[in-house]
């Protein structure tokens, strides 16, 4: 099995800055992707950024230009970094990550337990 531990989440006022963990545990061979998702009530889940195995990212319109998706693959861990947050960035935020538990076994989709940010106008 593979465990998704996320932390960073929190109360910030609208400008400030939190940075978000997600590591990765268990039977791991390789993990491809790696990324952040947030959802509100009633609305579906939504991409905030992804990284890929080779550090390319991708960002929601939304987010680009304030917020920073990073990995570190030796910790089988990403992070996102976000700056001059807005009040319409409150969410739950999920880590997801794209895993390989061995060379011949099909990439399966993990998702953290989410972690709440709350920007305060």
């Amino acid at each position: 099995q593979v465990q998704l531990v996320e932390s960073g989440g929190g109360l910030v006022q609208a400008g400030g800055s939190l940075r978000l963990s997600c590591a990765a545990s268990g039977s791991i061979f390789r993990i491809n992707d790696m990324g952040w998702y947030r959802q509100v009530p009633g609305k579906q889940r939504e991409l905030v950024a992804s990284i890929t195995i080779n550090g390319n990212p991708n960002y929601a319109d939304s987010v680009k230009g304030r917020f920073t998706i990073s990995r570190d693959n030796a910790k089988n861990t990403v992070y996102l970094q976000m700056n001059s947050l807005k009040p319409e960035d409150t969410a739950v935020y999920f880590c997801n990550v794209q895993v390989l538990r061995a060379v011949w076994s099909p990439v399966t989709a993990y998702w953290g337990q989410g972690t709440q940010v709350t920007v305060s106008s």
